[in-house]
């Protein structure tokens, strides 16, 4: 009972996390490759690849692979990020079969029909229009390229409609053969599972998946900072800023994580309560820490009028560099508790337990225990959550994305790329 984990000779990793007193599993293909991965004629090739998976295999059409997990009462889905493709359905507990069958059949068998090929690449390039269309994709997109320029993790998921028009089918089997190994794969499922029976199950319909382990991509490098200001005609001025955070493996991780809490990880955060209840500059406002294999990424958004672009900035990095030498025992205590409830809150859910197991395992090799990820959290203090803040500050320059219309743009980022200047780091000293 509880977690297992079997590692296959081919070098897939079978994880599972029975939760006797469920009736579903959820169950899924966790893949360590993703927008990373791609060189530059390979550009959107692994979004592509994960769309095409549910258009038809050698032995199921696109409609019979959704028909027979849903004629049962499953759900199928897939998503693509940063460093992994994921594969997944939800099942009642005698389906568990069923739900690995079409989920090894979709990724060992795939057809690539051209047709569908050719549809499927117009559904994306409407994907890339509709988020062209939204403010918030693209600040982001622009600050990705600016904190990571000319890489693989600087250029977005989606692709062009130039790249995507180059792919046929022997590039997606190409990319698939190389990207898609043992080694770098994990089956993780939890709920009414018993470990012993998805092994099996496994072991039979994954054993196409061996070899050795795919190409390591090339280490991340954060940029030399700077601003970027994208003039639209809209009636907020969309703000971003972002900096070099840390590995999901670094000692700091955590207390960096409360960090990016008491600063805007709520609403009793301190941005939140500063420039929204006491001032009214903005409607949403947050921060956020992404920790990848070999690198992190601090980021900060916020919508508000044009007009109150330099103000929003100027308190913003006023906030941050506050924060870092006067943050107290009681903001450290309560990021603390919303971590560990957001933490036991997930764990809840079978699907959130499997897609946590299979992460681990990517990450660090092994599942890590509950009580190992509450020590780690419970283990953060106030001089280590300033530590890993004043490091952060340390470790970049801020990259700065504006987008929008109006004059004050300019001088919103000017403002924010001051953040880590050598008068605001003396200021922390």
């Amino acid at each position: 009972m509880g977690v297992e984990v079997t590692k296959l000779p081919t070098g897939l990793t079978v994880v599972t996390d029975t939760m006797p007193h469920l009736e579903t599993a959820a169950l899924g293909v966790w893949a360590g490759v993703g927008g990373r991965d791609e060189k530059p004629d390979e550009h959107g090739i692994s979004h592509l690849l994960e769309h095409m998976a549910f258009k038809g295999t050698t032995m199921r059409s696109a409609r019979e692979i959704v028909e027979a997990i849903e004629a049962v009462g499953g759900d199928l889905n897939a998503g693509t990020s940063t460093e992994t493709t994921a594969y997944y359905a939800r099942v009642l507990k005698a389906d568990v079969p069923l739900a690995l069958d079409v989920l090894s059949d979709i990724l060992a068998n795939p057809s690539f029909v051209p047709e569908e090929l050719e549809r499927e690449k117009n559904v994306i390039v409407q994907e890339i229009g509709a988020a062209q269309d939204t403010p918030d994709d693209v600040v982001f997109e622009h600050l990705n390229e600016l904190c990571f320029p000319d890489q693989p993790m600087g250029r977005s998921l989606l692709g062009t409609a130039k790249t995507l028009q180059a792919f046929d089918r022997d590039k997606l089997h190409g990319y698939l053969a190389t990207h898609y190994r043992g080694p770098d794969m994990v089956v993780a499922a939890a709920g009414a599972v018993d470990h012993q029976r998805v092994v099996e199950d496994v072991t039979r319909h994954f054993a196409s998946f061996n070899g050795g382990p795919a190409p390591k991509p090339q280490p991340a490098a954060f940029g030399k900072g700077g601003s970027r200001v994208v003039h639209r005609d809209l009636e907020q001025a969309h703000l971003t800023l972002a900096l070099e955070g840390v590995p999901q493996a670094d000692p700091s991780l955590f207390s960096l994580q409360v960090f990016t809490n008491i600063l805007g990880g709520g609403m009793s955060s301190r941005l939140f309560q500063e420039v929204r209840e006491n001032r009214g500059l903005c409607y949403s406002v947050y921060t956020f820490h992404a920790p990848y294999s070999d690198t992190g990424f601090f980021g900060l958004y916020t919508g508000t009028d044009p007009a109150d672009a330099p103000e929003m900035m100027e308190v913003v990095v006023d906030i941050i560099g506050n924060a870092v030498e006067t943050l107290g025992e009681a903001e450290v205590a309560r990021a603390r508790a919303q971590m560990k409830a957001g933490l036991l809150m997930a764990l809840e859910s079978c699907s959130a337990r499997a897609e946590q197991l299979a992460r681990h395992i990517l990450a660090y090799g092994r599942p890590q225990t509950l009580q190992e990820m509450i020590e780690k959290i419970e283990a953060v203090s106030v001089e280590s959550t300033r530590d890993a803040a004043r490091a952060l500050l340390a470790r970049s320059k801020p990259a700065v994305v504006a987008l929008g219309s109006g004059r004050g743009l300019d001088t919103a980022v000017t403002f924010a790329e001051g953040l880590t200047s050598p008068k605001s780091k003396a200021q922390l000293h």
